[in-house]
């Protein structure tokens, strides 16, 4: 029995080295951990249990025979994060660069249907070279083995991609179909074609940070939520990210302990400007209504006139739509449409409560939106509030102008509390553009068009642009200082914690994608 063991331990041994001293100290020279390093990191202290240590590829062409690595360039297993059971798995790049073989995608395709069997996150720490050239079409089959079981537990359990390395071709896909991708500054790319086929193709010299590095994917494309600085750095950001969340669809979102004391901020009111034409920061009216530190952005630099994200009010988690009058004066566009419409649809799947701050005057205009389908985008938004079930409360702190006023969570289209601040301006349009078309004959044949003009600005202003006409068909429930904000929300989530909608039974919507 003794040399039994030590023929275990061996082999374990062996595994736990990966591709060998070398190929390790060659991933901590490019300032990454190793798949071991990242999972120890990110695991709550010696709970990881692993699962296929041992598995090794059955390829025999091309030399592969001389090439046995046990566990086969992927970590998979399960443990617990902050107390709460989860399922990983981690490409290893010092085994064949992380290159995914047909029992590479077995491991994975496992570990999967544990998580979904029993209802738990599953997160994928993502650094590999790609498929396998030497299996040829058996390493694509395993990654379409991946792409159905990422569609299968779509909306059933928290999918978490960390691109921590080379992800390219169809190893994109797999990320791309779960909720959140968190990418890594300089040391992770993501992209169908390389910089090679790019310059063959199109004749453009583009390097790989350029083409699909983090910020590339953070500011233009939007693929990427979150970029971290290091590995530890987008580990933490995992770890902060699941807290706000529920195991899965089957559960609600943890509940912190609060108590109540004095909910009152009077700061709120020194935010808004006495000009309604002037911009500010609703990043800081948020944060003075939820709780303190609370607030944890999603997708921070890419359509920055929507802000979207998690916090938490009275110690319940939720999530957070608000537009940005510092950026395009909080205007509704094709990209933060696109934006809105995915976050508000994750935050639905796992039973998070919604709350909306609008400050908007309306969609974008000019022939860059229109044939980039502003129409499809924007009514992926609102098609996402009309689908969303779960409690949402809105508050109107300034404009809610034209179409734009019904997408943003209008109490049309179901939203349970709408509250508005004296501020609010409820309307078709401003006043000034409204004034013009209204009166236009009568500015015309003024004598002094530009005194007429003033006037009847002032007039439509002082009957239009507030909340009271929306207060008084029921529209908005009830206007309300901005001091009151935060007490106001706290007790709204807090009355619809236990609200239940029944919808007409059907296979799925169709989304305007």
């Amino acid at each position: 029995m003794e040399e039994k063991k030590k023929e275990l331990e061996h082999r374990k041994e062996v595994a736990r080295q990966g591709g060998g001293e070398e190929r390790i100290a060659r991933q901590h020279d490019k300032g990454k951990l190793t798949a071991r390093e990242r999972i120890h990191y990110l695991m709550d202290e010696d709970s990881f249990k692993e699962i296929g240590m041992l598995v090794e590829h059955r390829c025999t062409e091309f030399g592969m025979d001389q090439f046995q690595f046990p566990g086969d360039g992927v970590v998979t297993g399960y443990g617990n994060i902050d107390g709460r059971l989860t399922y990983i798995f981690a490409q290893d790049f010092t085994v064949l660069g992380g290159s995914l073989s047909e029992t590479h995608a077995e491991k994975i395709c496992k570990i999967m249907d544990l998580a979904l069997q029993n209802r738990a996150p599953i997160i994928g720490l993502n650094d590999s070279g790609g498929a396998r050239i030497q299996e040829g079409v058996n390493s694509l089959g395993g990654y379409a083995d991946i792409f159905f079981r990422n569609t299968i537990s779509s909306g059933v359990i928290p999918q978490i991609s960390a691109v921590m390395g080379p992800c390219a071709g169809g190893a994109v896909y797999s990320p791309a179909l779960t909720d959140f991708i968190f990418m890594v500054e300089k040391t992770s790319y993501m992209f169908v074609t390389g910089p090679g086929v790019v310059k063959t193709v199109t004749r453009e010299n583009v390097t790989a940070e350029e083409l699909g590095g983090a910020r590339a994917h953070a500011t233009k494309s939007g693929v990427t939520q979150f970029v971290a600085r290091d590995d530890k750095h987008c580990l933490d950001l995992i770890k902060s990210l699941l807290s706000y969340l529920p195991q899965s669809c089957d559960d609600k979102p943890h509940r912190l302990r609060y108590r109540e004391s004095s909910e009152l901020r009077p700061k709120l009111e020194e935010l808004m400007p006495d000009s309604s034409r002037k911009a500010y920061d609703m990043k800081k009216i948020l944060i003075e209504i939820v709780d303190t530190k609370s607030f944890f952005e999603v997708q921070e630099d890419f359509a920055q006139n929507l802000i979207v994200g998690f916090a938490r009010v009275g110690g319940q988690s939720i999530g957070v739509v608000a537009n940005q009058p510092r950026r395009l004066a909080g205007v509704l566009d094709v990209k933060a449409s696109r934006k809105g419409a995915r976050f508000v649809r994750f935050c639905d799947c796992f039973n998070i409560p919604i709350l909306v701050l609008v400050d908007v005057p309306g969609f974008l205009p000019g022939t860059d939106q229109e044939w980039n389908a502003i129409i499809a985008n924007g009514s992926k938004l609102l098609y996402a509030f009309c689908e969303s079930t779960v409690p949402r409360v809105t508050l109107i702190t300034r404009k809610a102008y034209g179409g734009a006023y019904d997408v943003m969570n209008s109490k049309h289209i179901g939203s349970d509390i709408n509250y508005a601040w004296p501020t609010a301006e409820v309307a078709v349009m401003g006043a000034k553009g409204a004034s013009e078309v209204i009166f236009r004959k009568e500015i015309s044949e003024s004598d002094n068009p530009e005194e007429t003009a003033r006037l009847r600005e002032q007039d439509y202003a002082a009957k239009f642009a507030n909340p009271y006409r929306a207060a008084a068909r029921g529209f908005i429930d009830e206007v309300i200082l901005p001091e009151e904000s935060r007490s106001k929300i706290i007790s709204a989530f807090s009355m619809l914690r236990n609200k239940r909608v029944d919808r007409p039974h059907k296979k799925h919507g169709n989304i305007p994608l």
